[in-house]
């Protein structure tokens, strides 16, 4: 029988823990254990962890205080580790900053990935506000070294519609069988926050591992809610640097050195919208890129 170890790391998410805690209570499967890391750990979020748990009958918690904001790739590695030791037969990561509707969905996720004979399985995510799609599969695009998300004006078009297996996916609601990190091993922590996804799928590709797309699995994503969006400053260091750190860590010769030609011609056109300070973390993240040691 199938054993779920929900991995979600908190940072600063006293906002958004509501909907997410009510959408686990009113799922059919119960053999699940809701692993907490706590990167951001405090009495007024532990109380209202308290109250949340008590609200909607959540009884089959882990809760970790991580001691420090160790990062995302870290805090999920945590949970995942202590999932695996409790016998966990999969993994779902999970962000706690998304809520679905549907009750089924760990259900429907465990049969799809038996169904397919597939190690992962990631749903159709949308946007919380519009309900337009944010992502429904992707792939990844190698010269930009980026996974692309695919996306459509229209929510009938069969291109998000359509049940596959795809090559990249993010990591914010993804099945994964405990196997895979047997595989691949778990998320690199020098990534702290950004691409350590793109690297976990980047890795399991590699080893031909494919990711199983079902759209009629649905999940709401309330975009960017503690890291401050694309133009803060957290964002333009951690994304350059882990780009370049990527590009240098997992490719090799040509392909290397164009993803890294690419990348840097491309900074040209941030640089010049950027202000001050933005310039002065986008230039900090691509020489720590150049700086991480592989």
């Amino acid at each position: 029988m199938s054993k779920i170890g929900l991995v979600t790391v908190l940072f600063k998410s006293d906002d958004v823990l509501d909907g997410f805690i009510k959408s686990i209570s009113i799922q059919d499967f119960s053999n699940y254990v809701l692993y907490i890391v706590d990167n951001s750990a405090n009495n007024i979020t532990n109380n209202l962890l308290l109250n949340l748990y008590k609200k909607y009958n959540i009884v089959n918690v882990c809760y970790i205080n991580s001691g420090d904001n160790v990062g995302v790739a870290a805090g999920n590695n945590i949970g995942i580790k202590e999932a695996l030791a409790d016998g966990c037969t999969d993994v779902i990561l999970l962000n706690n900053d998304i809520e679905f509707e549907a009750n089924n969905v760990f259900t429907k996720m465990i049969s799809v990935a038996k169904e397919n004979s597939s190690l992962i399985v990631v749903p159709k995510i949308l946007y919380y506000d519009t309900r337009k799609v944010w992502m429904a599969g992707g792939y990844m695009d190698n010269l930009r070294a980026l996974g692309v998300h695919l996306i459509a004006n229209n929510p009938n078009d069969l291109k998000v519609n359509t049940p596959k297996f795809i090559t990249y996916a993010p990591t914010c609601f993804m099945l994964i069988n405990a196997s895979v990190f047997n595989a691949i091993g778990y998320m690199d922590e020098k990534y702290f926050t950004y691409y350590d996804d793109t690297d976990f799928v980047f890795r399991a590709i590699k080893n031909k591992i494919l990711i199983y797309y079902e759209p009629t699995l649905i999940v709401l994503h309330k975009v960017s809610s503690s890291s401050g969006g694309d133009n803060s400053l957290f964002y333009i260091y951690y994304s350059n640097r882990n780009k370049i750190y990527f590009i240098r860590k997992n490719y090799r010769t040509l392909k290397k050195w164009i993803a890294l030609l690419y990348t840097l011609s491309s900074r040209i056109i941030y640089w010049l919208k950027y202000n001050k300070e933005q310039r002065i973390k986008l230039k900090m993240g691509m020489k720590d890129g150049f700086r991480l040691y592989i």
